[in-house]
């Protein structure tokens, strides 16, 4: 890859917003001073990943995963560093020069980024052939007219053409520079039994499928032929890039429109998703033609908790609804259910209605899947008490699948109205039906337990490899944020003392005198260093050292201009408020004692703004510039020890002064240097016993290390008096 520029990595670096970027994967909700929503990278249905817009980063406090702008994408994409750069920088439009990758660089590259690569290439040439060749208007474009989609839809959604040839695409593809390696890997061309090679998608109009980012990871192929022996619709095949169980067409289009109306409308196919966008329904995905998967269904939650179904009138259609349905209320959505007019699907009934009616229609006629599903189960059962039971007890086994026992309350009251049984039969028989599936699912875990304990006795595994020097270091910053390694005893000390510095560093703390008497301010990581220094102590924990150092690093060259940088920005914004708020006063005040009155808290009030705004650029400087940093150790230690689960609820604060973390620095930052110096001496000790025990019937170094062991057993003593009776200390994560 190309290498990006420092100007525009800290460019893309300043402009990329937290909020705005995990909006784009997450439908985020305002909570307190920070935002919160469901986490993208795993299962839960009780939001625990946190945004905040002050440090500018974002953090799962049940996965743990999460981090800046650049480390979220480099999470939820699956790409690297610079690959997650340029995602921000095409969201912001900020402008990196690329050039052509080299044959030795091109196989350098990460396999990842050589197939969207690849990709990105078969989708220019898809759309351009359906613009510029004649096979490519006379076909394609022909089929989507006579389907009656508009060159908006087809510009929108970048549908294509792949040429009636045997190897067209991968004849281009080579000559650009690109391999069959990854042309075979993405699925674009298959290799025969015989040898022989072709293009996937020949003769077949296209339909990319877009990550959330925008990236084409996939592609759906329909033929236009007659022919029932081939295949009406052709898939990209599960790969590195692409799991079809997890991806929506068309909600790369849809999720702003998904977001603003607070529903997701669930179709079949990708004409489906087309015609109803060009009816201007955009809030619509599909599920590609397959059935719902779980991880459809999570992708879905994360925007929206309301969804409403759409499947054809025809059996198959009210089947894939059921199936459906059990998934989506399982995940705690809220699920309405729509069946379209006899004879019509989406896309025909959004091509022969007028846009206002398709709304209209499903506003109308969407019901609750209680209402639906009894519809479907209970017809021609009136004379068949058997059909019945079996349909009630289909019934009250979806409503045992809804994890929220409110709405599961609401609808067995729905059943008991419709039934005519009563609630607490019906409560009862749902408590049951929870209980067996309970039970299935315990016994599915142990099953899968003993085979995995069986699998990993059985087999032998082979002597771990030294790792790369990069694979070290990102295992490295990964144990630096679950947990330090139990040999080092002094991991849990060395990182409250990081933590210190990474929160607050840049703040004043106290004033220090030197050995010639002049006084002179310090913050909290000269303060740090300079009891460090005084015992010659250092971080023994590789990643929290090379964090340290890291912070050390950026305080010294670019803390100077920073600073002068914020105040010129905050004095400039306290001029403007000042002037404004004078206009404001002349035009108001009703005599010279109000005005000197409101002067005076005017005068007040800019001032708070300047003092707190540079306190705020001071505290979040040091998290926000490493929590970006390239390197993978550092980026993620910072992020593991700047983020905070909870905040203090302003009930507490509203009526009194309640003393923080931060009011306390004075105390805290030299109880941790104390803290770890105690430790050190500790483990010295521990060594010194054992070196003792084994030392035998030498008198000599039974003397020397009894002295050794008082002269440390004093510093402790001198230590003590400073510690006193300690009931805290840093906990052993």
């Amino acid at each position: 890859m190309a290498r990006i520029d420092d100007a525009t990595v800290r460019k893309i670096n300043d402009t990329a917003d937290i909020v705005e970027v995990v909006s784009d994967y997450v439908r985020l909700k305002k909570r307190g001073s920070g935002y919160i929503g469901l986490c993208p990278f795993h299962n839960e249905r009780t939001p625990s990943f946190s945004v905040s817009k002050s440090r500018n980063f974002c953090k799962c406090f049940s996965c743990g995963k999460g981090g800046s702008p650049v480390g979220f994408i480099m999470e939820v994409e699956q790409v690297d560093y610079p690959g997650a750069l340029r995602i921000l920088a095409r969201k912001y439009g900020i402008t990196i020069e690329e050039r052509e990758l080299t044959d030795e660089e091109r196989h350098e590259a990460s396999e990842r980024e050589s197939m969207l690569a690849v990709n990105d290439f078969a989708i220019r040439w898809f759309e351009r052939n359906i613009q510029q060749t004649q096979e490519g208007r006379d076909i394609g474009l022909a089929y989507f007219r006579q389907r009656g989609i508009d060159e908006r839809m087809i510009e929108r959604f970048h549908l294509g053409y792949s040429l009636d040839r045997r190897d067209a695409l991968r004849t281009e593809a080579l000559r650009a520079g690109y391999t069959d390696e990854f042309l075979e890997k993405t699925g674009l061309i298959i290799r025969h039994e015989g040898g022989g090679i072709s293009d996937r998608f020949r003769a077949r109009v296209i339909y990319p499928i877009f990550t959330l980012s925008g990236k084409v990871v996939g592609f759906g192929g329909r033929t236009l032929r007659s022919d029932k022996t081939m295949a009406k619709y052709v898939n990209s095949p599960e790969s590195v890039i692409y799991h079809k169980s997890t991806e929506l067409y068309g909600l790369y289009q849809a999720k702003p429109s998904i977001v603003r109306k607070d529903k997701c409308i669930l179709v079949e196919g990708y004409m489906d998703v087309i015609s109803m966008h060009q009816a201007g329904i955009e809030n619509v995905v599909a599920s590609s033609g397959t059935s719902l998967t779980e991880g459809q269904i999570r992708l879905i939650h994360r925007f929206t908790e309301n969804v409403t179904v759409i499947y054809d009138s025809d059996p198959a259609g009210i089947k894939a609804s059921l199936r459906g349905i059990d998934l989506l209320l399982a995940e705690g959505l809220m699920v309405k259910v729509l069946l379209l007019p006899d004879g019509d699907d989406p896309d025909s009934f959004a091509q022969s209605h007028p846009s206002s009616e398709v709304e209209r229609y499903i506003e109308e006629n969407e019901g609750d899947f209680v209402k639906f599903k009894t519809d479907i189960l209970m017809k021609d059962t009136d004379r068949d008490p058997i059909a019945r039971s079996r349909a009630m007890t289909e019934i009250v086994r979806t409503i045992a699948v809804i994890p929220e026992m409110m709405l599961r309350t609401t609808y067995i009251a729905e059943c008991s109205r419709r039934f005519g049984i009563s609630e607490e039969l019906l409560t009862l028989q749902v408590r049951r039906e929870m209980a067996a599936r309970a039970e299935r699912q315990a016994t599915e875990d142990r099953a899968r337990q003993a085979r995995r304990s069986w699998e990993e006795q059985s087999s032998t595994a082979p002597a771990a490899a030294t790792p790369a020097p990069d694979v070290a270091r990102q295992a490295a910053g990964n144990a630096a944020v679950a947990q330090a390694s139990p040999a080092n005893r002094l991991a849990p000390y060395e990182r409250e003392i990081l933590r210190y510095v990474l929160r607050y560093g840049p703040l004043y703390l106290a004033d220090m005198t030197d050995d010639q008497g002049h006084t002179y301010p310090m913050n909290v990581i000269e303060v740090v260093a300079s009891l460090l220094e005084q015992d010659m102590l250092q971080f023994s924990y590789p990643p929290y050292a090379d964090t340290y150092a890291a912070a050390r690093s950026l305080m010294a060259r670019a803390w100077p201009d920073y600073i002068a940088r914020q105040r010129q920005r905050l004095e400039q914004a306290r001029d403007e408020r000042l002037e404004a708020g004078r206009e404001e006063i002349r035009r108001t005040a009703m005599d010279m004692a109000e005005i000197e009155r409101c002067e005076q808290e005017l005068q007040q009030s800019v001032t708070s703004m300047v003092d707190e705004g540079m306190e705020e650029a001071s505290r979040t400087f040091i998290s926000r510039e490493l929590g970006v940093d390239s390197d993978d150790t550092v980026r993620k230690v910072t992020l593991s020890l700047v983020s905070e689960r909870h905040k203090l609820s302003k009930i507490h604060s509203k009526f009194s002064r309640v003393e923080t973390e931060r009011d306390k620095l004075i105390e805290l930052v030299p109880m941790a240097i104390y803290n770890l110096k105690e430790a050190i001496i500790e483990q010295r000790l521990a060594a010194l016993r054992e070196e003792l025990r084994r030392c035998g019937s030498d008198p000599e170094a039974c003397t020397r290390i009894l002295s050794d062991m008082g002269q440390l057993n004093e510093s402790k003593k001198s230590l003590a008096a400073y510690l006193g009776e300690r009931t805290i200390t840093p906990r052993r994560h």
